[in-house]
């Protein structure tokens, strides 16, 4: 299964929805990078999504986006592919 890597805050329902969906596929492990806790982390997120808003997710190298993109991924039929990857 494909490493996932998600930013994230302590209060996100979009966040804890991208988090029971991928579990929902199965994903056992998500690297969480708090942006709340860790500034450097959130100027990182940005210089490397162009966003500001969490959650922001990878599934190995790809930036998936957040939980909006990850559901039309999941409803497209190709998450599960890039999960399996």
């Amino acid at each position: 299964m494909a490493k996932v890597r998600m930013y994230t805050t302590a209060v996100c329902p979009f966040c804890q929805m991208a988090e029971q969906l991928l579990r929902s596929k199965g994903v056992a492990e998500i690297d969480k990078v708090r942006i709340d806790i860790d500034p450097v982390q959130r100027e990182d997120m940005m210089a490397k999504t162009g966003r500001r808003t969490v959650p922001q997710i990878y599934i190995g190298e790809t930036h998936i986006g957040g939980y909006d993109d990850l559901s039309a991924l999941d409803r497209a039929g190709k998450l599960d592919p890039l999960l399996a990857a």
